[in-house]
């Protein structure tokens, strides 16, 4: 597989948010490119006669019945609320 071209790495350190300098460009052009190189591989491996898996523990889905039960009164969890206003835990502003 050809080594990854310079502007590949650039689009790639854009789409992850890295600003890299011509340096790194180059160290990671060649560290991308063993990458690949080393998961091509399993291009060579025989898959015909095996089976697709999506999971290796045989666990299947736990799911429970959505089920109403008694929750704490909304006094208790007030109590121990460090601030609070109209009956509602008071918390800092998030966004502007």
């Amino acid at each position: 597989m050809p080594k990854l071209s310079k502007d590949e790495v650039e689009h790639i350190a854009k789409l992850s948010r890295l600003a890299l300098t011509d340096k790194e460009k180059e160290k990671f052009r060649e560290q991308i490119s063993s990458i690949l190189d080393y998961v091509k591989e399993l291009d060579k491996v025989d898959t015909k006669n095996t089976e697709p898996i999506a999971n290796i523990t045989g666990l299947t889905d736990i799911v429970r019945e959505d089920e109403i039960k008694p929750s704490m009164s909304r006094e208790k969890l007030l109590k121990n609320a460090p601030a609070k206003e109209n009956g509602y835990i008071k918390v800092k502003r998030v966004k502007e």
